[in-house]
């Protein structure tokens, strides 16, 4: 059978490899990275999040396109949750729609991809750094030195150019100027300047707010740092805020506008603070915040307490942000996920141009997108052995 390769060691990759290895392909998978998966592996740290279950799978994405479209048409979110449960490990759904392994996580699914993948006669390298292509063939700088691949088909699965420490640094990009999107940081943090009264909340969690953006209302849960804000609520609605479009919180999601002005109006002595806490039932991290983008406060707090404009000098730098946007171009593509301009050669996940908010969407994204590019690898091989390409 055909000789694959594929270039990069995350969850597209190895999807990949899988499914190029089930259709009987000798699979060489290179990473330059000293261990398989390492982002995979971080975001199990905090309980991996494999996939959702919710409504709305599809909205999550924006305006997708086709191919993207078609891979989450083939592998969407019953099939993820079926081929973990394929590797072995038992899953449960969260109360958001999201899905978990019931180990919370990742190193025991790896273990088990991993041997899968063995069993089907995949070959790993790692540290193996892929450098570009010679007269047809890969060149791979190794610990053993520069080392010359050639293969039928190839598959990049690179990744974006996030966390590079794990592997991710987007150097890959320079060799596909003409076909790629600029990077842009997705699911990331903003920058705030904070007043010193702030210094007692860094590190607190904010909860029960509703996050406002374009006058679309999530709720969500995000944490205020030394540097900013962030966690799951900023990174639903980092794409909007990256474009320019302000973040309001609305600090009472549960009372009406009607009903809080009511409150406010029965303060009698009470000092403004003591009356929010006791009267609204806001805690001291929501006045802290009220106080810092509120100030000087309008006649009408109620309004204010409803959409508090949030200020901030922009995004945290891409290589802290969870994703990137922007990548390989979809029209650089084929609907199979080849590269126009390089027959034969396949990209998936990270490395193509899309973004999708945390909560299951990314990995699945990235798993789908492989598995297409993988199936038709496969198949490309085996035309291209039978001479039918």
């Amino acid at each position: 059978m055909a000789k694959a390769v594929v270039i990069g060691a995350g969850p597209a990759g190895l999807m990949a490899a899988e499914m190029l290895g089930a259709a009987g392909h000798d699979v060489l998978v290179a990473d330059q990275m000293p261990s398989p998966a390492r982002k995979f592996l971080m975001a199990g740290k905090s309980g991996l999040n494999i996939t959702n279950a919710g409504d709305g799978f599809a909205a999550a994405f924006g305006d997708m396109p086709e191919a993207l479209k078609a891979a989450l048409d083939d592998f969407g979110a019953r099939d993820v949750t079926d081929w973990v449960e394929g590797l072995g490990q038992e899953t449960f759904v969260g109360s958001t729609g999201r899905v978990f392994p019931t180990v919370m996580k990742a190193s025991p699914l790896l273990r088990a991809w991993l041997a899968r993948l063995g069993d089907y006669g995949v070959e790993l390298k790692t540290r193996w750094r892929w450098t570009g292509f010679a007269d047809g063939a890969m060149l791979f700088e190794t610990p053993d030195g520069m080392v010359e691949v050639a293969a039928d088909v190839i598959i990049l699965a690179m990744g974006g150019a996030s966390w590079k420490r794990l592997g991710s640094d987007g150097e890959w990009a320079k060799a596909f100027a003409g076909d790629c999107a600029p990077f842009k940081p997705a699911n990331m943090g903003f920058v705030v300047d904070w007043s010193d009264h702030m210094t007692p909340f860094f590190g607190q969690p904010v909860k029960g707010c509703g996050l406002i953006v374009d006058g679309q209302t999530t709720r969500g849960e995000f944490v205020i740092s030394q540097r900013g804000i962030e966690g799951g609520g900023i990174y639903t609605v980092s794409r909007q805020m990256r474009e320019g479009a302000t973040l309001y919180l609305d600090l009472l999601p549960a009372q009406t506008i009607a009903a809080v002005r009511a409150k406010l109006s029965k303060r009698g002595k009470a000092s403004l603070t003591n009356h929010l806490r006791k009267a609204l039932k806001l805690d001291g991290v929501k006045i802290a915040l009220l106080n810092e983008f509120g100030r000087p406060f309008p006649d009408d707090l109620a309004s204010l307490l409803k959409a508090l404009p949030i200020k901030h000098t922009g995004p945290r730098p891409m290589d802290e942000a969870i994703s990137v946007a922007g990548g390989l171009r979809f029209d650089a593509l084929t609907d199979d996920l080849m590269l126009r301009k390089m027959p034969s050669v396949f990209a998936a996940g990270e490395m193509l141009d899309w973004e999708a908010p945390t909560g299951g969407y990314l990995l699945t994204a990235c798993l789908a997108t492989g598995r297409k590019a993988g199936l038709a690898a496969a198949d490309y091989a085996t035309r291209l052995k039978q001479g039918g390409v």
